[in-house]
């Protein structure tokens, strides 16, 4: 079959590209850019809302609709009303026109009568303009999905591999379900399994679990004792929640976050069950025993990395900060005299260093990419050789300043390594 899939680039959509194209069938994917579609795919940004119209042509010859497009949080044109309600219902309506077989949609568990949050509210707006075309068509409503290779699921496995749970009193229950079965339902559906009863589907895995549940079983998947329990206080999250909404409006802490984290995400799983031909797989199966150290070890070492770059941010800030008053300005101008630089010239390199410091620190913690660590490095390497070559001594100062740069040289090294994929 021929299959257009919007999302392709995202957690969901890859899975279900690669899984519908090992099956033999021929997958259109569309993504925000020609890079993200892929060679044979289609630029699209669903955030600019394309009228039907614009997506007729694409839809020649095409069997399936595949909808795999959603956002948990708002930035910029990329907002829930556009993303979830406003582009779809244009696809569907192109799908209506163009006699598509059968339309599958991607929603989310909790987008029902009871929805209060502005994310499921938008989820449940694109599911009814869906159903009010009248089209063969599914929609799929899954709860927490689970994939070595998802941003939420590398956070759960940073949580529960720390030696304390912090768990908020008040959490619901979460029913997750591995990403392979997700994929695997949709293939089902796709080559024409039968789905008996609404055409919502709850995609959820076989037991609802407690939050601390959910975390000590992903961490004996990782081969360690349980952790802690630290239940925080209602009123504790409740005040973070509120200042977050107004000091970091889109975090995960937010209210609304907050809100859906305690009606909980659970659903019974029978007919999900029919659906796949089988039980979905339990949490405990989740990690593999051959991937068991390797997940370890990442879920160990990306919350040091945090601590990383928050410190050479610092140094970085700290520098720009001492360099430009604290620390006599006088003398730094008599250091940069030994250099060959007088006058206006060495203030003006004085206050442009400091400045680009703190411009280095900054984007340090709001635009982590591997240019900027290579531009820190050169920097670096630069500041060394001049003092090296002009200032000598400092290599035999007490405080160690020069040597003090092999691990800072070390850590963006490091950072660039793991982050070699963001340029």
């Amino acid at each position: 079959m021929r299959i257009l899939l919007t999302g392709a680039t995202g957690f969901i959509g890859r899975h279900v590209a690669d899984k519908l194209e090992s099956a033999g069938h021929e997958v259109v994917r569309v993504g925000r850019s020609t890079a993200g579609a892929g060679q044979d795919g289609l630029s699209m940004d669903l955030s600019t809302v394309p009228p039907a119209s614009a997506w007729l042509p694409a839809l020649a010859g095409i069997d399936v609709v595949i909808n795999a497009v959603g956002i948990f949080r708002e930035r910029g044109q990329q907002t829930f009303d556009r993303l979830h309600v406003a582009a779809p219902s244009a696809l569907f309506e192109a799908c209506a026109q163009a006699g598509v077989r059968r339309v599958i949609h991607f929603s989310a568990l909790g987008a029902d009568a009871h929805a209060r949050s502005r994310y499921h509210l938008s989820k449940r707006a694109g599911d009814e303009a869906l159903v009010a075309r009248g089209l063969d068509s599914v929609v799929l409503q899954p709860s927490l999905v689970f994939g070595l290779d998802g941003k939420s699921s590398r956070l759960f496995l940073q949580l529960a591999a720390a030696p304390v749970h912090f768990v908020p009193d008040g959490a619901g229950l979460v029913q997750p379900v591995h990403v392979d079965d997700v994929a695997e339902l949709v293939l089902r559906l796709v080559e024409g399994v039968p789905l008996e009863g609404p055409a919502r589907l709850a995609v959820v895995g076989p037991a609802a679990l407690p939050w601390e549940g959910y975390l000590q079983v992903l961490r004996a998947g990782m081969g360690l004792d349980r952790a802690r329990v630290w239940r925080v206080p209602r009123r504790w999250v409740d005040a973070v929640a509120w200042a977050a909404a107004r000091l970091l409006p889109g975090s995960l802490l937010e209210s609304d976050a907050w809100k859906m984290l305690q009606r909980g995400n659970v659903a019974p799983v029978d007919r999900m069950r029919l659906a796949l031909g089988r039980l979905p797989r339990g949490v405990e199966r989740f990690i593999a025993p051959e991937h068991r150290q390797l997940v370890l070890t990442r879920s160990r070492l990306l919350p040091s990395l945090v601590l990383l770059r928050w410190s050479i941010a610092a140094v970085w800030v700290g520098t720009a900060i001492v360099s430009s008053g604290p620390y006599p300005v006088a003398d730094s101008l008599a250091l940069l005299e030994r250099v060959g630089a007088h006058g206006a010239v060495a203030r003006l390199l004085l206050f442009g260093a400091a400045g680009l410091d703190l411009v280095l620190g900054f984007l340090t913690l709001a635009w982590p990419r591997r240019a900027l660590w290579c531009v820190q490095i050169g920097l670096i390497v630069f500041y060394s050789a001049l003092i090296s070559w002009r200032l000598p001594e400092y290599w035999l100062h007490p405080y160690g300043p020069m040597l003090k740069n092999l691990p800072m040289l070390a850590g963006l090294c490091l950072l660039m390594a793991v982050d070699g994929r963001r340029r």
